[in-house]
């Protein structure tokens, strides 16, 4: 089955949803294709910053979002020896110190509007396997598997907002730098005890990070950095003493550990890089969030940068000069806010163990 639109956007994360609103909104025929069977399968970061939150609610999408359910961080704390040292608190005029929004929230709250636009589709389960191009090179579509079936989708404009991992950017034969930090990251989530307050928790474990977010529903998200490459080895040891150093860090979490985190099986991991495409696209594609500049979950940087990527992307393209788009005008646009995120990343990692120099006793 052929189909045909104005730009064709492969992953329906967070930029790609905001890209396909924005576009549809100005009129433009939009394609959305996820290939999970159902939005925010895919683990993405779930926290907005101040520069997330303001985009969200430049094209009144925030109320939508926030009606679905969010939660604002109160405070930061850091902790030494199972009790906190140093609280900071957000600043006034802003209010939190980042706003954890479930990913199926954030994604519907944009979705359902994009779909008031009779020119908006949204294919779940769609893969794609191939990019079509034209006699003179120019990419002109894709070719996907949707549910089992091929079909072909014939744009103007093709978008990779589909990932670190970027079928677009693979299949365009697209060069990016990657960046090894030297940790890797462990993900667990347990409920929250009672009474516990929306906050960010950080502490030490060796020289590793590790660190709380509290989370809608009353979950927490823990994160735990570990060696990078580390995982396949510390899978063969025993569980009981690694464990064992997240309740003594936190111990009014160490009876929600002890029953909720039991195996190695209750982590996941993350293969933590950065990178940086040198070229943010090619003739009739363009690539965004971490399709072209993945960024490690240090700060929570990279869902917000990829609403900020959509967000100007959608101001460059015009219905009547989508075949003329020159996707360098975006890269100058973008690139140096991007550095200064890739660099403070780094920074923040490499001066961490720095808070804890001359901790309260």
């Amino acid at each position: 089955m052929n189909y045909q639109a104005d730009v064709c956007i492969v992953g329906a994360g967070p930029g790609g949803a905001l890209l396909s609103y924005l576009l549809a909104k100005n009129g433009l025929s939009v394609i959305l294709l996820e290939q999970n069977i159902a939005l925010g399968q895919a683990f993405r970061g779930e926290h907005l910053n101040e520069e997330g939150e303001a985009v969200l609610k430049s094209h009144q999408l925030f109320e939508a979002v926030e009606a679905l359910g969010i939660l604002r961080m109160e405070k930061l704390e850091y902790y030494a020896e199972g009790k906190a040292f140093k609280t900071i608190f957000p600043d006034e005029a802003v209010g939190h110190l980042g706003i954890h929004v479930p990913q199926a929230n954030l994604l519907q709250g944009i979705l359902q509007k994009a779909r008031q636009f009779p020119h908006f589709s949204c294919f779940l389960h769609t893969k794609v396997t191939q990019l079509l191009k034209d006699s003179s090179g120019r990419y002109i579509g894709v070719v996907a598997r949707k549910d089992g079936e091929t079909i072909e989708i014939g744009s103007q404009l093709i978008i990779g907002a589909d990932g670190r991992y970027s079928t677009i950017r693979k299949h365009a034969q697209i060069d990016i730098q990657k960046r090894k930090h030297g940790f890797d990251l462990l993900w667990a989530k347990i409920l929250a005890p009672y009474g516990w307050e929306p906050s960010i928790k950080m502490t030490l474990i060796g020289d590793k990070q590790l660190s709380l977010f509290t989370q809608v529903g009353g979950f927490i998200q823990i994160g735990w950095n570990i060696e990078q490459g580390s995982f396949a080895q510390l899978k063969k040891q025993d569980f009981t003493p690694f464990i064992h150093q997240l309740s003594e860090a936190f111990p009014e979490l160490a009876d929600s550990v002890r029953t909720q985190i039991t195996s190695w099986h209750d982590f996941v991991l993350l293969d933590v890089f950065s990178s940086l495409c040198e070229s943010w696209g090619t003739k009739g594609i363009a690539l965004l969030g971490d399709a072209v500049h993945t960024m490690t979950p240090t700060g929570a940087f990279g869902l917000n940068s990829a609403l900020k990527d959509a967000d100007c992307l959608a101001s460059l393209l015009k219905k009547e000069s989508l075949t003329q788009f020159d996707v360098k005008k975006f890269q100058q646009m973008r690139t140096l806010a991007i550095e200064e995120v890739l660099a403070k990343q780094l920074e923040k990692e490499q001066t961490f163990a720095a808070n804890f120099i001359n901790k309260a006793s």
